[in-house]
């Protein structure tokens, strides 16, 4: 088995080398990953300038641009043949809810979906990273279970948050939906060295809410969540609604 790894959190992110770890049992690996941190890009593309991709000592290659980048230069062009998994991570950081639009590690598994190809992709609900390591024979036994699923559904990504909690206190796995998040105070008024106003984005507090089965409620309760996704984005209960709008088309 073939396995393409990619992250946003850079080449020399600790989540990115405990998944190679991790995957390393399940079969070959091949990591293409960003040579700097690229939280927040999303599906962006590099298309006004060349990408330079480096092979480093220890077989990975690092590229200078996005992690969708990553994934689909390593499919077309670095990788011999397509893998037969993409996983992306692992995210330092949670992404739940809304968080799926944003993140470049959901964007890198989501590039592998559009390429025909399983994809996983995986953060941690935590910031301590060594507590992180802990996760590892978890998810190895988890993964391994999903690459072993026979007839893998082509159109899912399956978006893992890990439980920031010590591995050996996860109780179990729980598949879920997106909850939703709400931030407070997100943009901060600043003012540069002139006394002109910059902005800063990122910031402030984070609200979370989400019923029973939703990704938030399930890594708060200590499991890990497992929620499939897909790239049609169709609001198929509105579409007879919109419809009518139109009666005469």
């Amino acid at each position: 088995m073939n396995i393409l790894i990619s992250n946003d959190d850079g080449i020399l992110a600790r989540g990115l080398s405990v998944l190679g770890e991790v995957c390393a049992s399940l079969g070959q690996v091949t990591v293409v990953a960003p040579d700097r941190e690229q939280s927040g890009t999303s599906h962006s593309l590099t298309l006004h300038r060349p990408l330079r991709a480096t092979r480093r000592p220890d077989g990975a290659f690092q590229l200078d641009g996005t992690p969708t980048d990553c994934v689909l230069l390593a499919i077309g062009m670095l990788m011999p043949q397509k893998p037969d998994f993409v996983m992306s991570g692992i995210n330092h950081g949670q992404n739940m809810g809304e968080d799926v639009f944003y993140s470049g590690t959901v964007a890198a598994a989501m590039e592998g979906l559009v390429a025909g190809i399983p994809s996983i992709a995986i953060s941690y609900a935590g910031s301590d990273l060594d507590t992180l390591e802990t996760h590892k024979d978890g998810l190895r036994k988890l993964l391994q279970h999903i690459v072993s699923v026979k007839d893998f559904p082509k159109e899912t990504l399956l978006n893992i948050n890990l439980p920031a909690i010590p591995g050996d206190q996860v109780k179990g796995v729980k598949v879920t939906n997106l909850g939703s998040r709400v931030f407070s105070e997100e943009i901060a008024l600043m003012k540069d060295p002139w006394g002109k106003d910059i902005y800063w984005i990122g910031g402030g507090r984070i609200t979370w809410t989400g019923g029973a089965d939703s990704d938030f409620r399930a890594t708060s309760d200590g499991y890990i969540s497992v929620t499939p996704l897909h790239m049609d984005m169709t609001n198929y209960g509105l579409i007879e609604v919109v419809r009518q709008w139109f009666p005469g088309d």
